[in-house]
């Protein structure tokens, strides 16, 4: 279509930047045009006390220059930063709340000793997942700290972008494939990608155990991977004892898909489904790209998708 709708994603790390324009309906995006790039060493360092970016004259070139070759008059821009740079939380709330800020108020109340930081001075976001019979509300929370978000916020500006929803990684990830996974009540995501894994686990539709932990260099073996993601599971299960999960899905790398689903189908009982962003999108004709190079761009696509 000549005047199809266009949406700009971007995915920010500590190696570099992923650009996408995309097109077509949020449960089936087309990817237009696409940049992977390199920042100089030491550019970002992943921290959610102090602001990211360290070399921000570098920074702020590389985006300028990867968003123009995109060659699009879009300037509004969804951007997924690392689950490092934040923190989530799930928490079921007693207390009913009138408003936005009543509930932002409680919810900063209850947080206040569950972290080595102060969470007033933090940047908080949260959504009403489910409200129980027994009046609990559950609620899904983003935490990230006010220096870290502005930053990010001021040096995208000053490339030539306007940021207008930006969210973690995992979720972008999620979001990518969503149309397909919320099609059962009773699943679970997990996500092998750019150093970290992710566990989501829903039941009856509503995410009930969220978690994203990066794995150090040098540790990302068969091994560490297995205890990490068996140790989750088993968190799920003592919290959630009534809970079931009826399929699993997994995203990893092109050369890591047995290996994953082997490790995620001994954790769970369960025959893990590898999920494959090409049958969740089109790419413009005449448009060659390889697996890993598409693998690459997943959370940044999911992020686009938010505009579309």
């Amino acid at each position: 279509m000549l005047f199809a709708r266009k949406a700009v994603g971007l995915e920010l790390c500590q190696e570099g930047a992923r650009f996408v324009l995309v097109s077509g309906k949020r449960s089936q995006p087309q990817l237009d045009e696409f940049r992977v790039a390199a920042f100089a060493p030491d550019t970002v360092k992943l921290s959610y006390r102090e602001p990211n970016v360290l070399n921000q004259g570098a920074f702020v070139a590389t985006i300028r220059e990867n968003y123009l070759q995109l060659l699009t008059g879009a300037r509004k821009v969804a951007v997924s930063i690392p689950d490092a740079a934040g923190r989530v939380v799930l928490l079921d709330l007693e207390t009913r709340f009138k408003n936005k800020d009543e509930g932002a108020d409680i919810i900063r109340w209850k947080l206040k000793k569950n972290f080595p930081f102060n969470v007033n001075e933090m940047h908080l976001d949260y959504q009403i997942i489910q409200e129980k019979e027994t009046g609990e509300i559950s609620t899904l929370i983003s935490l990230i700290a006010r220096q870290v978000i502005t930053q990010y916020e001021d040096l995208l500006s000053e490339a030539g972008l306007e940021p207008n929803r930006i969210d973690f990684t995992t979720f972008n990830l999620y979001r990518l494939f969503a149309s397909r996974l919320e099609l059962v009540e009773n699943v679970a995501f997990v996500a092998a990608y750019g150093g970290m894994f992710s566990i989501l686990v829903f039941s009856g539709g509503n995410l009930v155990f969220y978690r994203s932990k990066e794995l150090p260099e040098g540790s990302r073996d068969t091994t560490r991977l297995f205890r990490e993601i068996n140790s989750s599971f088993l968190v799920f299960q003592e919290k959630h004892t009534g809970d079931v999960i009826d399929e699993v899905y997994c995203l990893c790398g092109p050369n890591n898909a047995e290996e994953l689903a082997a490790v995620v189908g001994e954790a769970t009982g369960r025959d893990p489904l590898i999920l494959d962003a090409g049958r969740f999108m089109t790419l413009r004709s005449g448009m060659i790209s390889d697996n890993a190079t598409m693998h690459l761009l997943n959370a940044a696509i999911g992020a686009a998708t938010r505009n579309l």
